[in-house]
């Protein structure tokens, strides 16, 4: 197993499940004031950063930006699924099917070497 192929996809699983929480956790508690709020949220969200910087940073020894910016988004939005799902409660309906399929496809184009 070559470490920088794996480890940016593991730093950015790690990252994403912190920045998830970071913006979208606080949706569970509706009457929370903003202001405890924004500074919990920032302190997630620093941890987020932790994982990221390091990830893109091994990530750009094998991969090209627009590659690392991809797999971050394809992760993102499968760490959304399972929160959404899972934490919040919300269903995944057949337009979130499509858009994770044509993400799936910008995936395949930005990895795939066109010569």
């Amino acid at each position: 197993m070559r470490w920088p192929f794996v480890a940016p996809v593991l730093l950015l699983l790690c990252s994403n499940v912190f920045m998830t929480f970071a913006w979208y956790g606080q949706l569970k508690f509706p009457s929370a004031p903003i202001w405890i709020i924004v500074p919990i949220s920032w302190g997630i969200a620093f941890f987020e950063y932790c994982l990221a910087v390091p990830a893109n940073k091994i990530g750009y020894t094998v991969y090209s930006a627009a590659q690392l910016k991809t797999m971050q988004e394809v992760i993102t939005l499968s760490v959304f699924a399972v929160f959404s799902t899972f934490y919040l409660g919300e269903a995944i309906k057949w337009n979130h099917i499509v858009a994770f399929a044509l993400l799936a496809a910008a995936a395949f184009f930005a990895f795939h070497e066109w010569k």
